[in-house]
């Protein structure tokens, strides 16, 4: 990488972790394009060549924290020396949900603002802000096994599943802890999967 791709990327990613700070102190709707900028040391013109506006931002910041993430979660998979899809689905699922449980801010930023079009537009085609390729991810582990019948229904209903429960339990163990919550949460997985396997 050259020294002008290098400043490029420095610059975005100020941007990026101060929007994300930003954002989750004063709120996406109180928080304005000038203060982004302000606050990470650039020109408003430097802003507008990476985002078209706040919302670009916000979705892309959810493209680049839910990608280190779960570049984590990939991570520790791959330590391990689990081969069968489910469980893999799980073990991923798990660790995941143990980030979140330690870091609620960031819990609380993509509780908020992650929806299946912001999934599929951003995240699976995240690029050059998430270090992982979460469409070859898909299709590696759904697509390509051809096991399961409309695998995209099946992605969704998990995330949403995830995204729905797990806010209220980490953060107000409503209806219960996260801890107590999990069984639950890995069984309606293992059965929103066996519902969608092909043959069953």
């Amino acid at each position: 990488m050259g020294k002008i791709d290098q400043n490029k990327q420095i610059k975005r990613e100020s941007l990026l972790e101060t929007a994300f700070k930003r954002f989750t102190s004063k709120g996406i709707h109180k928080t304005s394009i000038s203060d982004i900028v302000d606050n990470a040391g650039v020109a408003k013109g430097t802003f507008y060549l990476y985002f078209k506006d706040k919302y670009d931002i916000r979705n892309k910041l959810i493209a680049h924290k839910s990608g280190e993430v779960f570049r984590r979660a990939d991570l520790a998979l791959k330590e391990t020396d689990i081969v069968d899809l489910e469980e893999r689905v799980i073990f991923l699922i798990d660790n995941i949900i143990n980030q979140l449980v330690e870091d609620k801010t960031l819990l609380g930023f993509i509780s908020k603002n992650l929806s299946w079009g912001v999934f599929k537009n951003v995240l699976i085609g995240a690029g050059e802000y998430s270090e992982v390729d979460f469409y070859d991810v898909y299709h590696s582990m759904f697509q390509d096994e051809g096991r399961f019948k409309d695998p995209e229904v099946m992605v969704f209903m998990i995330i949403e599943l995830v995204g729905a429960t797990c806010y209220s339990a980490i953060l107000y163990s409503e209806p219960v802890g996260i801890e107590e919550l999990k069984p639950y949460i890995f069984r309606t997985i293992r059965g929103i999967m066996a519902a969608h396997r092909i043959g069953q």
